[in-house]
């Protein structure tokens, strides 16, 4: 699929999933923290959740934010993925990830995220109920970690490990790409 198609793909996840979850725009609108505006512009495929946006919304909706990477097609092999059977979604703030798990329904999955000059997850710190690590592969990734006003800066090579519901954001403050390797539980 095309950047397009995986937005559109997402839009329509995320609107089937409220629908099936019988919440309105505005309730699970008001429970993530946003406009019902906003909402309906994601929902249509016109604006992008930011990282902490779709895991705000996964968690209302009761749902692992891996729910949101369904393959689009089978794989050749069901333990491995090669690059053109990759679900990816697009974040705004500049952020892609890249679901290069083989499984979602095993005990961990792994996410390659890329990072643009200057991109973050969101001006909201996310809570997500798995427990999550990282290995920094290009770049440099800036955490915050819960209400710590001072971030951690990780180069290539270094790596992290954040208990459940860890609030944390993350952002990437330099004018280079950054890649990281995530695992999540």
């Amino acid at each position: 699929m095309n950047k397009q198609e995986e937005i559109a793909a997402l839009a329509i996840l995320i609107h089937d999933l409220r629908k099936h979850k019988k919440y309105t725009l505005k309730e699970l609108a008001d429970k993530i923290g946003r406009s019902v505006g906003f909402l309906s512009q994601v929902e249509r495929g016109l604006s992008r959740p930011t990282v902490a946006d779709l895991t705000a919304i996964s968690e209302t909706l009761g749902v692992p934010t891996t729910y949101f990477y369904s393959l689009p097609k089978p794989k050749e092999l069901p333990w491995v993925t090669r690059p053109d059977e990759r679900r990816t979604l697009y974040f705004a703030n500049g952020i892609t990830d890249i679901l290069v798990s083989p499984k979602m329904s095993a005990t961990f999955s792994m996410l390659e995220s890329q990072l643009e000059a200057g991109a973050n997850s969101g001006e909201r710190h996310l809570s997500d109920s798995s427990e999550q690590g990282g290995y920094v592969l290009e770049g440099e990734l800036t955490l915050w970690l819960g209400d710590d006003d001072e971030p951690v800066t990780l180069y290539p090579g270094d790596s992290f490990q954040l208990a459940s519901h860890t609030r944390c954001r993350y952002g990437n403050l330099t004018e280079q790409p950054t890649r990281v390797l995530w695992v999540y539980t």
